[in-house]
């Protein structure tokens, strides 16, 4: 069921909300159609981004799941074919042995310099770094919020997250009950939890 609040804000209120909108799906849409132009499909690169950009928890088919919005066995399948395409390799977790998370391989992370996402990054990275930073806050607020109004996980970086503490150059997750090496800070976790307004002062 549509909100009230989103529906009024479609039939009365500022454009620009709808134009933000518009302009996003097309983004999405034209880095895809990049996408079936190279060597792996739109599910395949999305699968080989998030495991080179997650932590190590967090990579799991069923995070990957959550993550991509589907279900299992579906991201069960992607995540296979790139293992057997030898782009990632299974490897047991370091907090239960019982589990397997992959990581990229020597090809996977050589893949990646192929990524047709490369000329969104491009484009991007032309942007002055402050106006970017408050992109990337921006963009965050609104992929936590719509999680939020879905009931679907949230995924983000320590620094946005309500279960970081941050200690010398590294920090604390209170869910996992362990340190964080400073590499891991701006990795996407599966446990993400975003912060609220008022807690985001003061956060670096």
């Amino acid at each position: 069921m549509v909100s009230n609040r989103y529906r009024f804000g479609m039939l009365d209120g500022d454009p620009t909300t709808d134009r933000i909108a518009e302009l996003l799906v097309h983004m999405g849409r034209t880095a895809r159609s990049a996408d079936r132009r190279s060597a792996l499909t739109a599910a395949q690169w999305t699968c080989l981004r998030y495991f080179a950009r997650a932590n190590g928890p967090s990579r799991t088919p069923s995070a990957f799941a959550q993550f991509q919005g589907t279900t299992r066995g579906t991201a069960s399948q992607i995540v296979k074919s790139l293992e057997g395409r030898r782009l990632i390799a299974r490897a047991r977790s370091e907090r239960d042995r019982r589990c397997a998370r992959f990581d990229l391989t020597e090809p996977g992370r050589a893949m990646l310099d192929e990524d047709p996402l490369r000329a969104v990054i491009g484009v991007i990275g032309e942007i002055d770094r402050r106006e970017r930073d408050r992109f990337l806050q921006t963009l965050s607020r609104l992929a936590s919020g719509l999680a939020g109004v879905r009931q679907e996980p949230a995924f983000g970086t320590c620094r946005g997250c309500s279960h970081f503490s941050a200690s010398g150059d590294g920090g604390h997750c209170a869910c996992m009950a362990a340190e964080l090496a400073g590499g891991d800070i701006d990795r996407l976790c599966a446990s993400f939890a975003p912060l609220h307004a008022t807690q985001i002062q003061g956060r670096p």
